[in-house]
C-alpha cells in the first residue's frame, strides 16, 4: 500500500521539482534557455494566428499561450515537454465563441479540464485505445483542411470588394515554400522562425501593400487583463456541457495521437539503428 501510494505520488510530481532536486548543469541550462527562446519566437505569431482563426482578439491568444505554456512547463511530467497552441481546437473554439461568446468559451474550457481530471482518476483515458488510429488521424486531418479552407481569403488578400492582392498571395506562397524547403538547408534554425522574420522584414523594409495585424486589429495591448469571473447563466451552463465534452475528448485524442507518433518514431529509430550496422557490414564484405 505504501509502495503504491509513493508510486502515485512520483507520477504526480512535476518534473521541474525532480530537476531542481537533482541539479541542472550550466550547459543544460544554456541549451534549455536557447530552446525556450526559439520556441517562444515561433509560438508568438502562432498564438496570434490561432486566436484570430478562433474568432477572438490577438492579445487573447498571447495571454493564453503565456499562462498555459508556463503552467504546462512548470507542472508537466516530462523533461522535454513543450506546451503551445494547437490548431485542432480552432474549429470547436470558433463555434463556441460565435454561439456563447468569450465567457462561454472560458467556462467550457474549465469544464473540459474538470472532465479530463475525472477521466484520469476513473482511468477512462485508456478507453481511447479502442478508437481506430485512422479515425483519429482522419479527424485531425479534416480539421486541418477546414482551417486551411477558412484562411484562403486572407492567404490571397481577398477584400470585401472581391479583389485580391498579388503581394499578399506571393508572400503567402513564399512563406509556404520556406516552411517546406528550409529544413533541407539547415536544421539549426527552425523554418517557421525564418519565414516569420523574413516576411516581416520584407514588408517593413520595402513597405509592401500587405495588411498586417496592426492594420486589421489595431495596437495589441502590452498589459495583462484583470482576472474576472465569467458571466454565464444556468441555462447557458447546461448548454456548455456538450462543447466541454467535445473539448475534453479532442484533447485526449490529440494526446493519444502524439503518443502514437512518438512510439512510431522510436520504433523507426530502433529499426534504422539496427539496420545501419547490418548494411555497413554487408558493404564491407563486398569490398573485401
Amino acid at each position: 500500500m505504501v509502495t503504491a501510494t509513493s508510486g502515485a505520488q512520483r507520477q504526480l510530481e512535476p518534473k521541474l521539482l525532480v530537476l531542481l532536486r537533482e541539479g541542472i548543469s550550466a550547459r543544460q541550462l544554456g541549451q534549455d534557455a536557447l530552446a525556450g527562446v526559439i520556441v517562444g519566437i515561433v509560438a508568438l505569431p502562432l498564438a496570434i494566428a490561432f486566436a484570430i482563426a478562433s474568432g477572438v482578439k490577438p492579445e487573447q491568444g498571447l495571454y493564453t499561450a503565456i499562462v498555459a505554456g508556463f503552467l504546462i512547463s512548470a507542472l508537466g511530467g516530462s523533461r522535454v515537454q513543450i506546451g503551445g497552441p494547437t490548431g485542432a481546437f480552432v474549429v470547436i473554439v470558433s463555434q463556441i465563441v460565435q454561439k456563447y461568446g468569450y465567457d462561454g468559451l472560458a467556462v467550457a474550457t474549465m469544464m473540459a479540464g474538470v472532465i479530463l481530471v475525472a477521466m484520469g482518476f476513473a482511468r477512462l483515458g485508456a478507453a481511447i485505445k479502442f478508437v481506430p488510429y485512422p479515425v483519429v488521424v482522419g479527424f485531425t486531418t479534416g480539421i486541418a483542411l477546414i482551417i486551411a479552407r477558412s484562411q484562403l481569403r486572407d492567404f490571397a488578400g481577398v477584400t470585401e470588394a472581391a479583389s485580391w492582392s498579388p503581394w499578399a498571395l506571393g508572400l503567402g506562397v513564399a512563406t509556404v515554400l520556406v516552411l517546406i524547403y528550409w529544413p533541407r538547408v539547415t536544421s539549426r534554425l527552425p523554418g517557421p522562425l525564418v519565414a516569420i522574420v523574413g516576411a516581416t522584414l520584407l514588408v517593413s523594409l520595402f513597405q509592401l501593400p500587405v495588411e498586417t495585424i496592426g492594420d486589421r486589429y489595431g495596437a495589441v495591448s502590452s498589459s495583462l487583463p484583470h482576472p474576472r469571473i465569467p458571466e454565464v447563466g444556468v441555462e447557458q451552463l447546461r448548454a456548455l456541457v456538450q462543447p466541454a465534452i467535445a473539448i475534453a475528448l479532442l484533447a485526449r485524442g490529440i494526446a493519444r495521437t502524439w503518443s502514437w507518433s512518438r512510439r512510431a518514431s522510436r520504433t523507426s529509430y530502433r529499426r534504422c539503428s539496427a539496420e545501419f550496422p547490418r548494411r555497413a557490414r554487408s558493404r564491407a564484405r563486398r569490398r573485401t
